[in-house]
């Protein structure tokens, strides 16, 4: 028995790291899981369904009930073969963890465009694809007046995203539309009683493995805040069963070691206002008074100060 005991999750990318973490801590909390995962290398490239197979065995082993699915979720039919699957086998859906994902990173001025689609296809379709087949569910189950209890969607954004780094435009901006996507879509589904949230999770998994956060040192011993199970806790609340948990929706996670952050999103800074329309000449003594008088963007290794 847990905070999740009779729901039926997906967690797409939950062969290895933060997925996998999600889809454990789902099931140990009493959730029924379907473990997506198409098993390819980071950049997306190959298929293995060993790693799904092998989180399913886990969950079994702990006495959890889970199966295994290697749909391309970036794929309009993949997503819904897998909410289908879901829905089959245990009779319905109650949370999709949208969390897949690859790397494809290089600087601006070098990036191909296979590389520019390949990352926007697989994380911001891969999110919608899925997120559109499940919304469609949950609406159809209340036009027949059988409310799925407790239906949420879970996305996954990304520092790089809502902060921004360098070598990542491509991924970047699939992670900033995650977000967007996000709270646009709690605004939509709210009426069918779906809370919609989103995370940008900080862990040491294959994508940060060789940059410079993912190789930071644990001292021997200590709390390891770099581990990606530490972003599941946040998830597998976001959907529970717990009743505050149907109150929150619509909102941005840093979720990071042991520390948890709403973000609070783009807001309007200083401004200059005139009845007119601006003379382009003229705003040569305004844009740059805005921009002194305004904070500074925050990045991902250079936080702003507060």
């Amino acid at each position: 028995m847990g905070i999740c005991d009779g729901k039926v999750v997906i967690v797409t990318g939950a062969g290895r790291g933060i997925g996998r973490g999600h889809a454990i801590e789902f099931a140990r909390q009493g959730a029924k899981v379907v473990v997506n995962d198409l098993g390819g290398a980071r950049d997306g490239e190959g298929t293995d369904q060993t790693p799904a197979q092998q989180v399913v065995s886990e969950i079994e082993a702990m006495g959890g009930d889970a199966i295994a699915n290697g749909d391309d979720v970036s794929s309009w039919d993949g997503a819904e073969s897998m909410v289908k699957q879901a829905i089959d086998h245990f009779g319905t859906l109650h949370v999709l963890v949208n969390n897949a994902g690859i790397l494809r990173d290089r600087m601006l001025t070098n990036m191909t465009e296979a590389e520019w689609d390949d990352v926007i296809q697989v994380h911001l379709k891969g999110t919608f694809a899925p997120a559109r087949h499940a919304a469609a569910y949950w609406r159809e189950m209340i036009k027949n007046d059988t409310q799925v209890e407790g239906a949420a969607l879970i996305n996954t954004s990304s520092t790089s995203g809502v902060f921004g780094n360098p070598g990542q435009t491509n991924y970047g901006a699939a992670k900033a539309g995650i977000a967007s996507f996000s709270i646009i879509a709690s605004a939509e589904l709210g009426r069918y009683g779906v809370t919609v949230n989103c995370i940008a999770p900080g862990a040491r998994t294959r994508m940060t493995e060789d940059l410079p956060y993912g190789q930071q040192e644990i001292e021997k011993g200590s709390f390891d805040f770099l581990h990606p199970d530490n972003v599941a806790p946040a998830v597998v609340w976001l959907g529970s069963n717990e009743p505050a948990a149907r109150e929150v929706t619509g909102r941005v996670f840093l979720v990071n070691g042991g520390t948890i952050s709403c973000m609070e999103g783009w807001e309007g800074g200083p401004k200059a206002t005139k009845d007119d329309r601006w003379d382009p000449a003229e705003l040569s003594d305004v844009i740059p008074g805005l921009v002194e008088q305004a904070k500074e963007n925050v990045m991902t290794r250079r936080r702003r100060p507060s």
